[in-house]
């Protein structure tokens, strides 16, 4: 009989080794089981949709004619419930029981929400699917005044939206500048002034501390952390993600703030693998569990999960997972781009090179290990090839920090 996979998760994980295991496995029973009602779609793009700038159709990947040419079994809208990892069962919602030999775990997560009154309420969105995007589309292109929550990634992709879609939004952040963990007082300050420029009003040491509502139960002012009031009919919370477990929590898969595998996607559980933003993968350049959300990242991981699942011999057979993630922001005049984890590290240095272009490195154990680039991002392969070469680089930083450098201006060999 062929072997049997079962993949929970359509993203871009799931897809990759969904696309993985029907090339190297062509008489394999595939499942795919997604709870969305749609198929694969780009999680990058559907900002600018939710801005206004792009229509549906250049959002969707693939389409479930896709899956039939492949002869994947795509099941959309189908939550699973549990999970028999000694008898290989996964359950679902409508009681039907899916049989595998192997079993892969790319659900992503889901985002969290604020622990305050009237988070809830009608008008306060989160942005992750493509099904939110259409909601804030449609509410954004008739809403007056917002407020952000989340002084991340996501959360200025809120603000972008509110910014396109002529809404008079004040992003309100918990510390004293944004992305504070990797970015100094220099570097935000670029990112300040844009958004500024575009309308959305920066405000510190705030946050949210619960929402007020009209009669109808939608959302109307935001009170901040500090007590002042904002009106707001738009409310954007970015604050990060719950991953979708519950249905392991019965079985003996490993989870420490996601899901434990090591640097082929395996997890301790017999048989099954996770992929993308819900693992804490085994990082072979940092010898650490690290976790990272990108989509190149997943879209590896998922590939390297797909190798993985049908290998007779995983060691031998397979390339690990060894990947520097890099992050881009693409709402601004000058580019931005962080690469690596540039919010971890014992050691950091920066330079401002004009109004719009600002440079810092993290290091670790004198190795380079992510960073943040603004204005010119010329240099990102170099740095991503002394990151995956381990190099010991951090008394060499004065060369680093050069606008243009090569590597061979470095003493150090990789």
């Amino acid at each position: 009989m062929s072997e049997s996979f079962v993949i929970i998760g359509d993203g871009v994980a799931g897809s990759s080794a969904a696309e993985t295991i029907r090339e190297r496995a062509p008489e394999a029973d595939v499942t795919v089981v997604t709870d969305e009602g749609e198929a694969l779609y780009n999680r990058i793009l559907i900002k600018e949709f939710a801005k206004g700038k792009l229509p549906e159709a250049p959002i969707s990947i693939h389409d479930e004619s896709w899956y039939d040419e492949r002869d994947i079994d795509l099941q959309l809208n189908t939550l699973v419930t549990g999970v028999d990892v000694d008898g290989h069962v996964v359950h679902t919602h409508e009681g039907d029981d899916l049989e595998y030999d192997k079993l892969l775990v790319a659900t992503g997560g889901t985002p969290t929400q604020l622990p305050v009154e009237n988070s809830d309420s009608e008008g306060i969105h989160h942005f992750w699917t493509f099904e939110d995007a259409r909601h804030i589309r449609e509410h954004a292109e008739d809403a007056d005044e917002g407020a952000i929550v989340g002084a991340g990634l996501l959360g200025i992709d809120l603000a972008a939206i509110c910014a396109a879609q002529d809404i008079d939004a004040k992003y309100l952040m918990r510390g004293d500048r944004w992305w504070r963990y990797a970015l100094s007082e220099d570097g935000a300050e670029i990112i300040h002034d844009a958004l500024a420029e575009k309308g959305i009003e920066p405000v510190f040491d705030s946050g949210a501390s619960r929402f007020e509502t009209d009669d109808d139960g939608h959302v109307v002012a935001t009170i901040g952390g500090n007590g002042e009031r904002y009106e707001s009919d738009f409310v954007g919370v970015a604050i990060g993600l719950n991953f979708n477990v519950e249905f392991l929590q019965d079985t003996d898969v490993e989870m420490d703030d996601g899901i434990v595998v090591d640097e082929y996607m395996r997890t301790g559980a017999e048989d099954v693998f996770a992929a993308g933003d819900i693992t804490q993968f085994y990082d072979t350049i940092r010898d650490t569990r690290a976790q990272n959300g990108s989509w190149g990242s997943a879209k590896q991981q998922g590939s390297v999960a797909g190798h993985a699942m049908v290998a007779d011999d995983v060691e031998d057979s397979v390339d690990e997972f060894r990947w520097v993630s890099s992050y881009s922001i693409t709402h601004f005049d000058f580019p931005f781009l962080s690469f690596g984890f540039p919010t971890d590290g014992d050691e950091h240095v920066e330079r401002k090179y004009s109004e719009t272009e600002w440079r810092r490195l993290a290091f670790e154990d004198g190795k380079l290990i992510g960073g943040v680039l603004i204005g010119n991002l010329a240099p990102q392969s170099k740095y991503k090839q002394l990151i995956r070469g381990e190099a010991d680089v951090a008394d060499q930083s004065d060369v680093l920090l050069q606008e243009n450098f090569e590597l061979e201006e470095l003493d150090v060999d990789l």
